[in-house]
């Protein structure tokens, strides 16, 4: 058996992570834009069928080898699960602040821990705990501590957070034996033909500036993923992953540039507690699992 030889290559890396940041916050610039006048299921259904066409070029040269599974149904769940996060994420950058829709985002490790004590019955440490509540209280900060936080703004960026930290354990329970590739691949199919089927009642008439944008989210998107797994094929994820909440950052100044949104202090407050809880769980000591794409 072949061992890989793993990288360390901090800076290289962290200077991908910072293009794949620059990346996505720009893709929540163009939803934002588009849904103006596209609806929600037309937005989620281009950026996944968009996605399809990143592995073509592997399926005509390579065959559909790689992709050949034993686990359809897991794939299928971690889709439901992650289609969902994307309906809900979609939904919250077209309706809230787009740095608070980016926290939300950022906010499922939140959650991870709690799930894979529940699911995978994997240990959760006292210190793993404080984790948890630190990150919640910085997602209530940001869904604003008062009645607004059962404004269905605010409860689809909690369920983004929620459905994307599933996916995020639905991944880990069967990476012991499908690759990143295969994962993301499943997922990219299923949720174009799982999306698709809402456009039977949803679909509208789109203009060519229109298509052209929700063409372009799908690329950007998807390009963005393929960036981040190069950074973390380069560089542990617990040197460089804190700058992937750099998208917040980026996401902020582009909304302050274009719709003079300006976060306040709690949605600040609440990115901080969540970027705290992030770096004690980086800092954890244990076994490095296999990554993939969070769908989103």
């Amino acid at each position: 058996m072949v061992e890989l030889i793993r990288l360390d290559q901090p800076r290289q890396g962290a200077i991908l992570l910072a293009i794949s940041a620059l990346l996505f916050a720009i893709m929540g610039v163009l939803i934002r834009e588009v849904s103006v006048g596209v609806n929600n299921e037309t937005v989620v259904f281009f950026r996944n069928v968009v996605g399809i066409f990143f592995f073509l070029p592997m399926i005509l040269f390579r065959g559909f080898g790689p992709f050949r599974t034993q686990r359809l149904g897991n794939h299928f769940l971690r889709t439901f699960y992650g289609l969902g996060a994307m309906y809900c994420f979609f939904y919250a950058i077209a309706h809230l602040p787009l740095a608070d829709a980016m926290v939300f985002t950022y906010a499922a490790p939140v959650f991870t821990p709690l799930l894979a004590w529940w699911w995978l019955r994997e240990s959760l440490t006292p210190r793993m705990m404080f984790m948890v509540l630190l990150g919640f209280a910085g997602v209530l900060l940001v869904a604003k501590p008062s009645g607004a936080i059962f404004d269905p703004q605010s409860l689809a960026g909690i369920a983004a957070s929620l459905l994307a930290a599933c996916a995020f354990v639905s991944i880990r329970a069967m990476s012991n034996s499908e690759p990143a590739s295969r994962i993301v691949f499943y997922f990219s199919t299923f949720s174009a033909l799982l999306s698709a089927i809402p456009l039977l009642w949803a679909w509208q008439p789109l203009t060519t500036e229109q298509l052209t944008l929700l063409v372009l989210i799908g690329m950007v998107a998807t390009t963005s993923q393929l960036v981040m797994s190069r950074a973390y094929a380069l560089a542990p994820p617990g040197k460089i992953g804190p700058l992937s909440y750099l998208a917040i950052i980026f996401s902020g100044f582009f909304a302050w540039i274009l719709w003079d949104e300006v976060p306040v202090l709690s949605s600040w407050l609440g990115a901080g507690l969540i970027f705290m809880s992030t770096l004690i769980s980086i800092s954890m000591p244990g076994k490095r699992a296999k990554s993939a794409d969070s769908g989103v």
